[in-house]
């Protein structure tokens, strides 16, 4: 079989070296480096000629000559073998590995990152974003239904497939962590884990803070307080659906919603947020602790504290920090734009 492919490849190349060029120029076309200077790549549509490819190819810069790439496909038998769909072609790619990859149908595989803590409508503006997928997201889904993860997909695949997928994981997600839940949470269902979940992941971006500020709202909610967290009273304005782009000020506190927990006591009417599984898991695994208060520390993270008097003091600390950082503008107005409206309003939760 081989020996007929090899007869019949000669044969092709003889016929090219009849029109212009010697046998060996033409096969040394065929297997010497492409003109790729870096990985790149394209996309092959169903339904294409080996001509209307071949040009595609070249227009990309995939390969140097149109005629090389068919007469290789011709001579080796593949030209029923070319499969549509998107591939990645490494950089000096030869016209016989551009062939081979095409006969392979090993195509390209996309990557989307969906951040923990973005909104719904967030998501689907980085869906909308996203190169080659298709159509439109029909509804955009209610906050805390959506897994933030990384999700693979092909060239041509579409953004309400990806929503579903997203949906199916968060579903799958939290199913199997209630299951872990410690006992005596102030938690009566897997929805209501994920809204205090959605709260958790507004308010730290640490890792190791997820637990502790769990359980100071698990805490808050076990004595009757309310959870007086400034990521509802910013969800509160603006459904998720935009940044507020300034500090929240106690007239924002006292915004009459069912998400504003300085407004209402108990969780807010729904999730302000898509929690990862980690938020999730600190939810119904929070650490155990007596932390009722905890404010921006300067440093990305929080000072606890299990008193009333201890949370003055730390406040105090951080208003330290704002004070020094005043003095150099740039510094003051990033530490406002990160923490400032949560200092500023965790100072008087009670």
């Amino acid at each position: 079989m081989r020996q007929r492919v090899f007869i019949y490849f000669f044969i092709v190349f003889i016929l090219a070296s009849l029109i212009g060029g010697s046998v060996f120029t033409t096969y040394s076309q065929f297997v010497s480096e492409g003109p790729l200077t870096a990985h790149k790549e394209v996309y092959i549509p169903k339904g294409k000629g080996l001509k209307q490819i071949a040009r595609l190819l070249y227009r990309e810069g995939v390969i140097a000559s149109p005629s090389v790439f068919m007469l290789g496909v011709r001579a080796s038998g593949n030209l029923s073998k070319i499969k549509a769909g998107e591939y990645s072609f490494p950089k000096h790619s030869s016209a016989k590995m551009v062939m081979d990859i095409l006969v392979g149908g090993q195509t390209y595989i996309r990557k989307f990152k969906v951040p923990e803590g973005l909104s719904s409508h967030q998501i689907v503006a980085l869906l909308d974003k996203a190169k080659g997928l298709t159509g439109e997201v029909s509804q955009v889904p209610k906050d805390g239904t959506l897994l933030p993860d990384t999700y693979h997909y092909s060239y041509g695949d579409t953004k309400d497939g990806m929503i579903t997928r997203m949906k199916n994981a968060m579903q799958r997600t939290v199913a199997e962590l209630w299951e872990t839940r410690a006992e005596n949470l102030p938690i009566d269902t897997p929805e209501e884990a994920v809204i205090l979940a959605s709260v958790v992941e507004k308010e730290t971006a640490l890792a190791k803070e997820r637990p502790l500020i769990a359980s100071a709202f698990v805490n808050r909610l076990n004595k009757g307080m309310p959870l007086q967290s400034d990521p509802t009273v910013l969800y509160a304005l603006t459904n998720g659906k935009y940044d507020l782009k300034r500090s929240l000020t106690y007239k924002d506190l006292k915004h009459p919603s069912p998400y504003n927990t300085y407004y209402i006591k108990g969780l807010p009417k729904g999730a302000i947020s898509n929690p990862g599984r980690a938020a999730i898991q600190a939810v119904l695994q929070p650490a155990e602790t007596k932390y009722i208060y905890f404010v921006a520390n300067g440093k990305g993270g929080h000072n606890f504290s299990e008193t009333y008097a201890g949370h003055q003091k730390n406040v105090q600390n951080w208003r330290a920090v704002l004070k020094k950082a005043k003095k150099t503008p740039k510094k003051a107005d990033n530490a406002q734009e990160n923490t400032a409206p949560k200092a500023e309003n965790t100072a008087d939760r009670q």
